[in-house]
């Protein structure tokens, strides 16, 4: 979510969002709107691009008004307005009129740095809207959006709404309230993977689910369904670490009521249950093994391999092999 840096109160004269993420900008816009309708439910809104910001233009827009009605003018792209605009924006931040919020939306770069410069001094409220080039900002937006919407989501939940969605913070936000309307209760990977993986024979969490029981053929099949039906490889290798992790939690642990465990792994009981009849065979060794056939065959999918599908397969059968390693010689 944006994140704050000044004051906290949206109707401060000043709002300086500053960033690249659309999504982001676009919110703290509505924040401000939002709270001078609460304020004033007639309240005027003037939403501005640079070609419409004239000369002369925010004076009129900020004049005095016989009814001293509430106003927000947004200007959107703050670092491309013209300079005589620019020294328009500057006299006005040195003296706001009442009634009116301004809302200043500028990239954060070079560009226009002498505005950002001058709404900063004038004490402008401050809201960050970086643009989320890493997949771990991804992530803590997800954590994010399900903890605004007021409903639990695990880590492994999360990952999986990232993996299979990508970038692309409007559709991350959309997949979250869709699931917060839908589930009730925590929002687990089962889930995730119903809604965005396709098919749920086709999905990644059943390679997984074969892989680990030790079920070579049947896992190679899922794989190769999934990956004909569109399924993305990082969702898989994604899937097939969770499940060995989860096998490498539950031997670890002491032993005890799935309820018990539940808490004490970070799991929902019904998925002790399910991971306790698949770890028939594992031994730490085994763990091990397939955790780093996992490791390598996301390195194969992520590019450092020609083959990502031959990636998939190889950890598919060592998984699978490392499933009935107890016993062996």
């Amino acid at each position: 979510m944006a994140r704050k840096t000044a004051q906290d109160d949206p109707l401060v004269p000043v709002t300086l969002a500053v960033g690249q993420e659309d999504l982001l900008l676009d919110r703290a816009v509505r924040e401000v709107v939002a709270a001078a309708r609460a304020a004033d439910a007639d309240t005027d809104v003037r939403d501005l691009t640079p070609d419409q910001l004239q000369p002369g233009t925010l004076a009129e827009l900020t004049s005095p008004s016989l009814f001293a009605e509430r106003k927000v003018v947004v200007v959107r792209n703050a670092q491309d307005l013209s300079a005589d605009t620019v020294k328009d924006v500057k006299a006005y931040l040195g003296a706001p009129a009442e009634e009116i919020t301004l809302v200043l939306l500028h990239a954060g770069g070079a560009k226009g740095k002498g505005l950002l410069d001058a709404a900063r001094k004038a004490g402008a409220r401050e809201v960050a809207c970086p643009k989320m080039t890493k997949p771990a900002d991804r992530l803590a937006f997800v954590r994010g959006e399900f903890r605004a919407a007021g409903r639990s989501a695990t880590p492994e939940a999360c990952q999986v709404l990232v993996d299979a969605l990508g970038s692309d913070l409007r559709e991350l936000a959309s997949a979250v309230s869709q699931l917060a309307a839908d589930i009730e209760g925590t929002i687990d990977e089962a889930v995730v993977g119903r809604y965005y993986t396709g098919r749920a024979e086709a999905s990644s969490f059943t390679v997984a689910d074969r892989a680990v029981e030790g079920r070579a053929t049947e896992a190679l099949e899922a794989l190769r369904w999934s990956l004909a039906t569109g399924v993305a490889p990082v969702l898989i290798t994604s899937a097939l670490a969770q499940g060995v992790r989860a096998i490498g939690k539950l031997l670890s642990a002491r032993g005890g009521r799935p309820a018990d465990l539940a808490r004490e792994l970070g799991m929902p009981p019904w998925k002790i249950d399910r991971v306790r009849q698949q770890m028939r065979g594992w031994t730490p060794d085994g763990v091990s093994v397939a955790l780093r056939a996992v490791a390598e065959a996301d390195a194969g999918v992520k590019g450092a391999g020609d083959d990502p599908e031959y990636a998939l397969e190889k950890a598919v059968v060592t998984i699978a092999r490392a499933a009935r390693s107890r016993g062996r010689a």
